[in-house]
């Protein structure tokens, strides 16, 4: 069952190695949930204001790995940024991204 469900979904993301490579963290969470709690070096970019930020993220000509609390908002600004040409990667919810990248 789980090979079927990885062959449905495709391979993991190797966040660790995205990361080592020069990837950009985005957190789309609110100003108050980034204080609270977020990846070290990681940008805080509400959801919300994503578009208006698109050029800002593609001058930095890095991917980026979007995070948040869940994984819901994350999802919503990565579709936004792999509309405008950006290489993006849904990191899901910022704890269980910061785990995956220090094992």
């Amino acid at each position: 069952m789980i090979n079927f469900i990885k062959k449905l979904f495709g391979p993991g993301t190797d966040f660790k190695a995205l990361q080592q490579q020069g990837a950009v963290i985005i957190d789309v969470r609110t100003a108050g949930e980034f204080n609270g709690g977020h990846i070290k070096g990681a940008i805080n970019i509400p959801v919300d204001s994503i578009r208006s930020k698109i050029n800002d993220i593609k001058k930095k000509g890095k991917p980026v790995i979007t995070c948040c609390a869940s994984g819901m908002r994350s999802g919503s600004a990565t579709s936004i940024l792999k509309q405008a040409g950006v290489e993006a990667y849904n990191g899901g919810s910022w704890m269980s991204l910061q785990n995956k990248m220090a094992s």
